[in-house]
């Protein structure tokens, strides 16, 4: 990929937490020297499916899809989404056991995401997928066209206010399994735009989401408009759950993690084969 009249678009989604940590950068307190910085704003699986083509220098996707992502992309040691016995959960509108999952249809917000394959190691086997938009999981479960549905985002943590009765927590579920955080998400820098700009961009976004974590009452006013409605006590919760020490630095357990995600892929037949993991390290 190329960099086009010095512009460097970063991808993220219009999500509370990837809008707190590119604060900075959108109000040009962070920039990148001899460059200007755009943005490019899509869900999460609209990004994992665009990382295929390495069209952006910069984006987000989830850990999941990583390995089909390698040849373009190394990993920045900023940035990433991983919670700490916590995650996606597994929701229904009437009560339900992790024993009644068997052989239903779960709304599934996108086929790449980490959440997805974190159900299908954890989850039934014969569970039938119905992958739609992320904001559409909730409506496809109230709606009936499926059975149960995976909630991301402020999902995770509105789903009662939202109706929803929750059946499994996947961050617990990888937390007891593992002991170790959950990487949900990651930032990539593009593996063809040369090692010292690769490097800047990676130091940038470290400082961006310095500067936010410092300045979190400006920063939350600016990510709080990408919230969905979101009440601000709510909204700060979840910017904090995603936005933390691992999002600064993923640290020998980020990456141990992500290892530990890919074996059990492969174990469980998901994945083909490891993939090797090239992490840049923001400074």
């Amino acid at each position: 990929m190329t960099i086009n009249d010095n512009n460097i678009t970063f991808g993220h989604s219009p999500d509370a937490d990837d809008a707190f940590m590119f604060f900075a950068m959108e109000e040009k307190i962070v920039e990148i020297p001899g460059y200007s910085i755009s943005h490019h704003m899509e869900d999460i699986e609209s990004l994992n499916v665009l990382a295929a083509t390495g069209k952006l220098p910069v984006t987000a996707i989830s850990a999941a899809r990583y390995p089909d992502v390698a040849e373009h992309y190394r990993i920045m040691s900023c940035g990433s989404s991983i919670g700490r016995n916590y995650g996606p959960m597994v929701v229904s509108v009437d009560p339900m056991t992790e024993a009644d999952l068997e052989g239903k249809t779960v709304a599934v917000p996108g086929r790449f995401t980490t959440s997805w394959l974190l159900f299908q190691i954890f989850g039934p086997k014969n569970c039938t997928p119905l992958f739609v938009d992320f904001d559409d999981v909730g409506p496809a479960v109230t709606e009936g066209r499926a059975d149960v549905g995976i909630l991301l985002h402020e999902g995770q943590i509105l789903y009662e206010k939202l109706g929803f009765h929750g059946i499994m927590s996947l961050g617990e579920k990888w937390h007891e399994a593992t002991g170790l955080p959950i990487p949900l998400g990651v930032d990539l820098v593009s593996r063809h735009i040369g090692e010292e700009l690769a490097q800047t961009i990676a130091d940038a976004s470290l400082a961006s989401i310095n500067y936010a974590r410092a300045n979190e009452d400006d920063a939350l006013k600016y990510a709080l408009g990408f919230g969905r409605g979101i009440d601000p006590a709510d909204g700060k919760k979840f910017v904090r759950m995603y936005v933390n020490e691992d999002t600064v630095d993923m640290g020998q357990e980020g990456r141990s993690a992500l290892e530990k995600l890919f074996s059990m892929a492969v174990e469980r037949g998901v994945l083909a084969e490891l993939p090797e993991l090239d992490i840049i390290q923001a400074n």
